[in-house]
């Protein structure tokens, strides 16, 4: 089963995956998509406030904040990373629950970002907002910080964050009953 949708002028087939057995999901996945990225990437940046740096949880939301960066001509942008790297300088961390991953997360960000993030405006990116355990993860990172959350995007939303008038995105996503068809 797929769910066919057209996102920045780009048609693609989203197949439809199981949460649990009365949810459904599109799995919409920029991965490997340079297309889809460049323009959802392009129509976001359209939509998007004035901001000083840009944030996005690892991991997929990279492509898409990468680049967003580059037609941009930013050079810096931050991620809320899974698991704290040995390079960082230091590292705080928020617990996060996503519905497309089966157990609590932390989201860490590196207290050297978070140095040139205070009194920054930041603008968070991602690229599916569903329940928005994640963006409320990285809005306490950023708020940790001492960031302003100037805006919050995303390619799509799904569910409940359709409804939400803090979020800017580039179309709904319906989710899905085990036959494929939408959930009202």
């Amino acid at each position: 089963m797929h769910h066919t949708m057209t996102i920045a002028g780009v048609k693609r087939d989203l197949p439809i995956c199981k949460v649990t057995d009365d949810l459904y999901i599109g799995a919409f996945v920029i991965f490997g998509d340079v297309e889809l990225t460049v323009e959802t990437a392009r129509a976001l940046l359209e939509k998007a406030p004035e901001y000083d740096y840009m944030i996005s949880a690892e991991a997929k939301g990279i492509p898409l904040i990468h680049e967003m960066a580059r037609q941009s001509g930013q050079n810096k942008y931050f991620l809320a990373r899974k698991a704290p790297k040995l390079y960082m300088s230091g590292v705080f961390d928020v617990v996060v629950n996503s519905i497309t991953t089966a157990k609590e997360q932390h989201l860490y960000l590196d207290v050297a970002d978070a140095d040139l993030m205070r009194g920054k405006r930041i603008l968070i990116v991602d690229d599916v907002i569903s329940t928005g355990e994640s963006l409320t993860a990285i809005e306490k990172l950023v708020e940790a910080a001492g960031g302003i959350i100037c805006g919050k995007m995303a390619i799509l939303a799904e569910g409940d964050a359709q409804d939400r008038e803090d979020i800017i995105y580039l179309e709904k996503l319906p989710l899905f009953n085990a036959d494929g068809s939408i959930k009202e």
